[in-house]
């Protein structure tokens, strides 16, 4: 339950630099964090106390210890998705950067042209 809290609390933290920040380089930072954290709590939802790999070796195997492969292969997906988007954001923020000669949010919008 601790680490469920624990990933909120990294998730909140995210949300904040993206939601309060002027800075362009903080806004892309603080969604790296909310990357992660949603990360973190999958794989949470998928970890099982002393759980085994889900591969029937023999069977006997009580498949109430297996632990859920799912969220695991969420998480691989998410994580090459995630990349692709801080690359495309950050790219972004340069092109920004070279136009308006700042990260400052309220700097570009004053400067529209």
């Amino acid at each position: 339950m601790l680490a469920y809290i624990l990933a909120s609390v990294i998730l909140l933290v995210g949300i904040y630099g993206v939601v309060a920040k002027k800075n362009l380089i903080k806004i892309v930072v603080g969604l790296l964090i909310v990357d992660y954290a949603t990360n973190l709590i999958l794989v949470l939802i998928g970890y099982r106390q002393d759980g085994i790999a889900p591969i029937f070796t023999s069977p006997r195997e009580d498949p109430s210890r297996f632990v859920d492969p799912i969220p695991q292969a969420l998480i691989l997906t998410s994580i090459v998705i995630g990349l692709s988007i801080i690359a495309l954001m950050i790219a972004i923020a340069l092109r920004l950067y070279e136009k308006y000669g700042s990260f400052d949010v309220l700097d570009i919008r004053r400067l529209k042209g």
